[in-house]
């Protein structure tokens, strides 16, 4: 502590630390706490309480250098350890639903304003919760929309359009073969006139089936009857021109059988992954999950920004298209039990052995 408290008062004032704080910089969040002698308390920079005196102010690297210093957390900021991530997925899951429901994708600087963020640090922070930015993340979700209006048979594809918040008929055909991997009229008719290469093999779990679009890959599935495998293929693209696989598409298998065998290796191939903005969420969320590691579903649920939807997740995961590649394999229940694989618990557990080195 300083010899006197206007030399206190006048470091302080001077420190680029208290700008922060009288900003209330979230920005500023998670590098320092400051505390303060008359209350007792420590605070995190964004803190919304009455702003302190500079004079009766001391900065702290950590929440623990505050606490060993006799202050105690603010029930306000909660600057200590999980408050911060539940207010920051707080934070997003708010964004993500104003992006759902808004006429047109909202401008970054406008959400960065809603978060109370600089742009540069909202966008950091939307990624590390959500895993896509926030305008991936509108896409998914107006492609969504689509899918949805398109699947009404009373609906035409123009009813469609604009009601996914298309204003124009050209700016929807811009963007139509990544929302949909191919014509909105081939998407209602199950898929009619699109080519879909497929192969099936062999692995140590069993048949592996893989299957590509003009976009990429959009199944792997995995069963003990091959012939069930093309008929569960055929099932999902009723109108679709299935062609079985030549020799060079044969490699694309092999890449997938090391995958299972090798899981170490990555998988760098292009994905036709057709779902909600949701299950894209938890399916990029997925992705980033390390070979040997494991999430709980709970675990999963805060990473995408969704604390209180751990039964969505775990829906995500069993709606999962392309085994392995998205690995809803490393997701297990929150005592470490393994169970909810679609293509069979034993198959799951093989995987994570696999991936422990066992």
């Amino acid at each position: 502590m300083d010899a006197t408290p206007q030399i206190h008062e006048t470091r302080i004032e001077l420190d680029p630390r208290w700008h922060a704080v009288l900003a209330r910089d979230a920005a500023a969040d998670g590098s320092f706490v400051f505390g303060v002698r008359t209350t007792g308390v420590y605070c995190r920079p964004s803190c919304p309480a009455r702003r302190a005196n500079p004079k009766n102010v001391d900065f702290f690297a950590t929440p623990e250098a505050a606490e060993k210093a006799g202050l105690r957390s603010c029930l306000r900021c909660s600057p200590k350890g999980s408050g911060h991530e539940a207010r920051r997925a707080d934070v997003m899951a708010r964004i993500c639903r104003l992006i759902e429901t808004a006429e047109e994708p909202p401008k970054l600087a406008d959400l960065a304003t809603v978060a109370g963020m600089s742009p540069f640090h909202f966008l950091r922070q939307f990624k590390a919760v959500a895993g896509v930015t926030p305008a991936a993340y509108a896409r998914a979700h107006r492609a969504e929309r689509v899918r949805a209006a398109l699947a009404r048979p009373d609906a035409s594809v123009t009813t469609a359009i604009y009601g996914a918040g298309f204003n124009s008929n050209g700016r929807f055909y811009e963007t139509t073969n990544d929302m949909l991997g191919m014509k909105p009229t081939e998407y209602r008719a199950g898929g009619a006139n699109a080519k879909i290469r497929f192969a099936i093999g062999e692995c140590s779990l069993g048949s592996i089936l893989v299957a590509q679009s003009e976009r990429g890959v959009c199944a792997i599935t995995m069963g003990e009857d091959p012939d069930a495998l093309a008929r569960q293929l055929q099932d999902r693209f009723p109108h679709a021109e299935l062609i079985g696989g030549d020799e060079g598409f044969e490699g694309l298998v092999a890449k997938v059988v090391g995958l299972i065998e090798r899981p170490a290796q990555a998988f760098d191939l292009p994905l036709d992954v057709r779902g909600t903005a949701f299950q894209h969420r938890v399916w990029q969320a997925l992705r980033q999950i390390p070979a040997g590691s494991t999430f709980s579903y709970a675990d999963l649920a805060k990473q995408v920004g969704a604390p209180k939807s751990v039964r969505a997740v775990a829906q995500a995961c069993a709606a999962n298209e392309i085994a392995v590649a998205i690995p809803c394999h490393r997701v297990v229940r929150k005592d470490g039990a393994i169970s909810g694989y679609r293509w069979g618990v034993e198959r799951k557990r093989a995987l994570l052995r696999k991936e422990a080195g066992r």
